[in-house]
């Protein structure tokens, strides 16, 4: 006997399937619609562009230099929080209690905080006058105050900072998984604990490395508070270009054109690699 099929589940996940369509799906729409609109200061917005936009921001040299440069920010931001993030959960795993416990709510706790506020934190720390460069005066590493804010370096170290938690986190789920008695069985038979860690422990945390440096990558290429305020107008990357299209020159159709290249290049990306890691992941695991 066959029990009847009842939507429950569908009817209750129907509110948030919704608004997430409204809020994400729609706009996404609204977003590329625009961006076959004109734009003059004299008329507003009119239909009839067509591809125009698309094809001067293809052929302009200016957008390739930001898109290379935001894809360049987020591989380094990603390899780096990927380094630190799996070294920081690794030992996570081996403290006891309640060491353990301290530690994570250390780390973790960031996220509590908004990334505004953590970010105006490093303009403080990274300016001329700021509590760095008056350390290492003091202790006589340097002459003179470095010139670190309103840099790649500094919206790479405000941005490392801001991500590490989410590759932490990624591993952190791995490392659960993981037995002990393996990595005791190996230390019994003699292996040393750089080989348990290389041939037992680190192909157990891969899927978590390689989502995390998955997830770090996409916010980091969108992101822009961040390389707003450690960057200014220093460092130009994708958001802060869309930011000057629609508030700036108020060229909204432009400042829609770069937002949805920018969306089919972030997800070109996450798509091949998918791919490439699922194929490379069953080739080594099967």
């Amino acid at each position: 006997m066959h029990r009847p099929w009842i939507p429950i589940p569908w009817l209750l996940s129907a509110p948030a399937v919704f608004v997430l369509l409204l809020i994400f799906v729609f706009s996404i729409f609204l977003t590329f619609g625009l961006s076959f609109y004109s734009f003059s200061f004299q008329r507003g917005l009119q239909g009839g562009a067509g591809f125009d936009h698309y094809i001067a921001v293809l052929s302009d040299s200016y957008f390739y230099e930001i898109f290379g440069k935001t894809f360049a920010l987020a591989t380094i931001v990603s390899l780096i929080t990927l380094v630190l993030g799996t070294a920081e959960a690794y030992v996570l795993f081996r403290m006891k209690s309640p060491w353990r416990s301290i530690f994570l709510l250390l780390i973790l706790g960031p996220l509590l905080i908004s990334v505004v506020v953590r970010t105006l934190g490093w303009t403080i720390l990274l300016g001329r006058e700021g509590l760095l460069n008056k350390l290492a005066i003091g202790i006589g590493l340097i002459e003179r105050p470095l010139s670190i804010l309103y840099s790649t370096t500094a919206v790479s170290i405000g941005l490392t900072h801001i991500f590490v938690p989410f590759v932490v986190l990624s591993v952190w789920a791995c490392l659960q998984k993981c037995d002990p008695s393996v990595e005791r069985a190996a230390v019994a038979l003699g292996a040393s604990q750089f080989s348990v860690f290389s041939r037992v422990v680190f192909p157990q945390i891969i899927p978590g490395m390689l989502s995390g440096g998955l997830l770090v990558f996409a916010l980091s290429a969108s992101a822009f508070a961040t390389p707003a305020l450690l960057g200014g107008r220093k460092v130009k990357v994708v958001s802060i270009a869309i930011y000057d299209q629609f508030l700036s020159t108020l060229n909204w159709p432009v400042g829609a054109v770069i937002a949805t290249l920018m969306l089919i290049l972030v997800s070109a990306v996450l798509v091949l690699y998918n791919y490439l890691v699922e194929r490379r992941y069953k080739a080594v695991f099967k």
